[in-house]
Formats: C-alpha cells, structure tokens, sequence
C-alpha cells in the first residue's frame, strides 16, 4: 500500500470543481476553496484540469487527486493516455481515470493506460460506473477503485443518495484494494455510514463545495 493511499483510509476527500460559465471558475478562486478545505479537515482533494491542479497543488499540503474532463459523451473523465499524464506533470499526486468499458478515444485499453501510467510511477484512481468496471480496473493493477460513475453511464440507477448498494457489493467482492465511495454524498451521515460500510475514504464534493447547487436545495425546500 503506498503511504500516499493509507493516508486517506476512513477520511475525507472534497472534491473542488467549478466548470465553465460557472461564478467561481477560476484556479485561484479553486485554490482558495482547496485551502478552506484542508483547514477543515479534507485529507485530499479532488479537482479537474491543468490549471485548478497546479493552483491547488501549490497551495495546499495534502494530495492532490486530478483529473481533466474533456467532451461531455462517452470517457471524457481523463480519456486518453495524455490527458493523464498531463494531469501528474500539472502536479497531482494521484490520477483519476474513467474506468468503464466504453471505447477510449486514443485507441488504448484501461489495462495498456495504466500498466503505461505506472511505468511512469503515476497512481491511478479508477472512476467506475459498475461491478464490471472494477472488475476491469482491479484486474489491471488500479491503485484505487471508486464508484464515482454509478448512475452515469447506463449500468446501474441513479441514486437519490450514495448509491449503497454499489458500495457494498465493491467492498465485499475486492477487499485487497482500497474502495472510494464518491457521487451524491450530500451530508455528514451519509458520509459516516460510508465510512461505516466499508469504504476507504469518502469524496464530497457539490455539498461542500458548489454553493449554487446547495442554495437550489435551500430554496427548493422553502
């Protein structure tokens, strides 16, 4: 287990993303929002494209989990070889890659991306939509499994919560590798009973960190 990945077991990782046309798109505004996380406890943090990763990179002392979201349809999550490799050279710690099935654009398997990865030394998060993709992920040497694609890519339904039932089934069938539980973690339970079923650590994002969604919630309830 590499020290880097043991730092975060039974912790929080917050995710800090804003994305174009969006108030707070900025990499400084993005660092500052990364600060107020490791103040407050975050163990990593989890952010998209080159520029938010260098700015977060250097400011703050925990590691950096990055990733580049390019398209919007099929892997856009990190698709191609270059795009993760940029993600490390731009300064994160650990490299989140789609991890589906679904055809990659530069012509490589998920297994040829990171066996290509780790000859470079590069940590690799496997963003999953489904048991078969960590299926795919754990069988190609991922250095972290993470159900951030369930209820995106067709497999499985979208939760209204953290898809639970996707979490057990991932501890349970690979319990040698470190299992992240991310997508739709909207409170303090919801994060500890992730944390209680089993998961390595817990990603929060929109509930910590995108105030236009959580004032939608507030208004919508009023």
């Amino acid at each position: 287990m590499d020290p880097l990945i043991e730092s975060l077991r039974g912790r929080l990782v917050v995710s800090c993303q804003a994305y174009p046309g969006e108030a707070l798109r900025h990499p400084e505004t993005m660092a500052q929002m990364a600060l107020a996380a490791e103040a407050g406890g975050a163990a990593a943090i989890r952010c998209q494209g080159l520029a938010d990763i260098s700015a977060i990179r250097g400011q703050v002392q925990v590691p950096v989990i990055g990733l580049w979201k390019d398209g919007h349809e099929g892997i856009y999550i990190t698709p191609t070889l270059r795009h993760a490799r940029s993600c490390a050279w731009a300064g994160a710690d650990i490299v989140a890659v789609d991890a589906t099935r679904r055809p990659r654009r530069d012509g490589l398997t998920y297994a040829e991306t990171v066996a290509r990865l780790h000859d470079d030394g590069i940590l690799v998060m496997a963003d999953c939509g489904s048991i078969a993709d960590m299926e795919m992920a754990a069988e190609a040497g991922s250095d972290i499994l993470s159900t951030t694609l369930a209820g995106y890519t067709g497999e499985r339904a979208k939760t209204d919560g953290p898809d639970f039932e996707f979490l057990d089934q991932a501890v349970a069938q690979f319990p040698e590798f470190p299992v992240l539980c991310e997508g739709r973690v909207h409170t303090p339970a919801q994060a500890a009973e992730v944390i209680a079923r089993g998961a390595w650590s817990v990603v929060v994002g929109t509930a910590i960190t995108h105030p236009t969604t959580i004032t939608q919630w507030f208004t919508a309830a009023l």
